[in-house]
């Protein structure tokens, strides 16, 4: 994953993303029921975005310090916006990457690790900043994500063009969380939008960032808008996006 790319993509929409980010929000209020009652002073969320999910998060657990950082300087400051007065630390920073120096009860994160380069060494690295027993929560989109769209700009690009084709695969996730945590759960989930044009679609994955290499560049042109349209109808009888999303928790051992 480019992570410059990926940053400026974030940035760029900040202040749209909630208008659009409807899955997202629905999977961050699937994560905030399966975090069980318990006694979690400390929690740190990766990738907070806008802070939706971070908002939630607060609500639910009023006295918790809660830390959230992002890699994007723009959404951090829609984040900050929301949570005014809301005694929540938010700082830029890679989650990937990112070096700290304190200790958690809860780690989690909603829809951000399927743009972590290597998640394993991610995984490591949080499993190092949990308390003993403490939890690790996410939400990760899957390869299946705007699977329909993918089929499409196959028959008529002839390649891959989205970003969501490179996304893990649920064994790799599964193995990682098995070989480094205890408790281990995983789920899929998978939601579906539809929407009246191919350009409508186009447009929510621009304005929430989950952009491929070739949209939007001079290859993606009106004739190949048409010609993908036609062979998302012929196949699919609409416009239609699948999200699939692996929700995965386990414990420090």
């Amino acid at each position: 994953m480019d992570k410059k790319t990926i940053t400026r993509n974030f940035s760029r929409y900040a202040h749209v993303y909630d208008q659009y980010a409807d899955v997202q929000r629905k999977a961050g209020l699937e994560l905030l029921n399966r975090i069980k009652k318990g006694h979690f002073n400390r929690i740190l969320e990766a990738g907070c975005g806008t802070g939706n999910y971070t908002l939630l998060l607060k609500n639910k657990f009023k006295d918790a310090n809660i830390k959230a950082v992002d890699i994007s300087d723009k959404m951090i400051e829609v984040a900050g916006d929301k949570l005014r007065d809301r005694d929540v630390e938010l700082m830029v920073l890679d989650a990937e990457t990112m070096n700290l120096d304190e200790e958690f009860d809860l780690i989690t994160s909603n829809a951000c690790f399927q743009w972590f380069e290597d998640l394993e060494k991610a995984l490591l690295k949080y499993r190092n900043l949990l308390k003993e027993d403490g939890v690790i929560l996410f939400s990760v989109f899957g390869p299946l994500t705007f699977w329909e769209l993918d089929f499409s700009l196959k028959c008529v690009l002839r390649h891959n063009s989205i970003a969501a084709a490179g996304f893990t695969f649920q064994e790799k996730i599964e193995k990682i969380l098995y070989d480094n945590f205890k408790d281990v759960r995983i789920e899929e989930i998978k939601y579906e939008e539809s929407f009246p044009s191919l350009m409508g679609l186009l447009n929510k994955i621009k304005y929430t960032g989950i952009r491929g290499c070739s949209l939007g560049n001079k290859s993606f042109n009106r004739r190949n808008l048409k010609e993908i349209e036609q062979v998302y109808l012929n196949k699919f009888h609409k416009i239609r996006a699948t999200y699939q999303a692996f929700f995965c928790q386990g414990r420090a051992g």
